[in-house]
């Protein structure tokens, strides 16, 4: 004898059809060797034409997808059954697609998911653009009143930002110095041209490769830091706390951050520079026998001022463009965690990405400056 609500199949008397019978509900189906012997039964009626769902005791969606499954997602040419599985099948059908009904859809769904995405990007562009404006205005009023600035949090944030990122740029501007030094020096013995690594190292360290790796560093290490910060302070509802209190968003978080790291930012830049020629002067001399003492003198002589003047101005912008970057997204966050964890990933992604975007603006702009 068979249990009433075991789901199973028999044979309609009066027709090549199926008579479906039981409870064909997701508690049924949690028993594997059940779903197994009921597959077996729905094979051996592939083509019934005539299907019988009415002695059903209760039907639900996960045995209404079975079954739509096994017709091929189509009705059967001859199919019974009651209203309340007919909502229910219903629905099932609404929501399940065939794979070759997707994909004649696929060239409307791309140009309206690109769609999405181009005005996604619009309205980010619109935002940061408020937020530059917003500094501006902020400086403004800073000039006005200086004794109302926040000084305290600039400090803070100047020390966090410069200070503490002193020993991480030093290591890996030593680091890219001694490679680039012993490098160029395997390529310069071939042709004896030895005291012209001065040149090559000073314009690549000075002029590039310093502020980039600075900014670099900084934005992966700072920028995803005030990402972190203001997400949190979204999702403690802090944010919301100082909307209510009448106080600026843009003024008390915003400005110090981006002042901070005008100011950091060049200063990180020369550190990293320095470390980087103490590194090549170091391998320069293991090398090619290219003598510190040589190395300084002649490095004023390789090396115009005006590569020096076109770095710190480049570690400026790198500077306020990071802190920006990172505000934005830290002020975009949602208050979850899922979109904090997001929005500090995408922080430091696109404060890398404007970094060497910029910087290859400014190669371009200023390509004889220097020179």
């Amino acid at each position: 004898m068979h249990d009433p609500a075991t789901p199973r199949l028999e044979p309609l008397p009066a027709s090549a059809g199926a008579k479906v019978l039981g409870q064909w509900t997701a508690a049924q189906f949690a028993r594997p060797k059940l779903v197994a012997r009921l597959r077996q039964q729905l094979i051996s009626w592939p083509g019934a034409a005539a299907w019988d769902l009415r002695e059903i005791g209760q039907l639900d969606h996960v045995g209404a997808q079975l079954l739509w499954d096994h017709w091929g997602q189509r009705r059967p040419q001859q199919l019974h059954l009651l209203p309340s599985h007919a909502a229910v099948l219903e629905r099932v059908e609404q929501f399940t697609a065939l794979p070759g009904q997707r994909r004649r859809h696929d060239w409307r769904s791309a140009f309206l998911a690109l769609g999405a995405v181009v005005l996604d990007k619009l309205h980010a562009m619109g935002a940061f653009l408020r937020l530059l404006g917003q500094l501006a205005l902020d400086l403004l009023r800073l000039a006005r009143a200086p004794h109302e600035g926040p000084w305290r949090d600039f400090s803070g944030n100047l020390y966090r930002i410069g200070a503490t990122a002193l020993p991480i740029t030093a290591l890996v501007g030593f680091l890219i110095g001694v490679v680039l030094a012993y490098l160029t020096a395997k390529q310069l013995r071939q042709f004896g041209a030895d005291a012209y690594i001065v040149n090559i190292l000073g314009v690549a360290l000075i002029r590039e490769l310093g502020p980039m790796l600075a900014a670099i560093l900084v934005a992966g290490r700072s920028g995803s830091a005030i990402t972190a910060q203001i997400g949190v302070m979204r999702v403690t509802d802090e944010l919301d706390a100082m909307s209510v209190m009448g106080i600026s968003h843009g003024f008390r978080l915003v400005l110090p951050r981006a002042m901070a790291l005008a100011i950091a930012m060049p200063l990180v830049s020369v550190w990293t520079t320095l470390c980087a020629l103490a590194g090549g002067i170091i391998a320069s001399d293991i090398a090619l026998d290219i003598t510190p003492v040589f190395f300084l003198r002649t490095l004023p002589e390789a090396v115009q001022l005006g590569n020096l003047v076109l770095a710190v101005a480049k570690s400026v912008v790198f500077g306020v463009l990071i802190a920006l970057i990172g505000c934005h997204y830290g002020l975009a966050v949602e208050p979850n965690t899922q979109s904090l964890g997001r929005g500090t990933t995408s922080s430091v992604v696109t404060s890398i990405t404007v970094v060497i975007l910029v910087d290859a603006l400014f190669a371009i702009a200023f390509q004889n400056v220097g020179f």
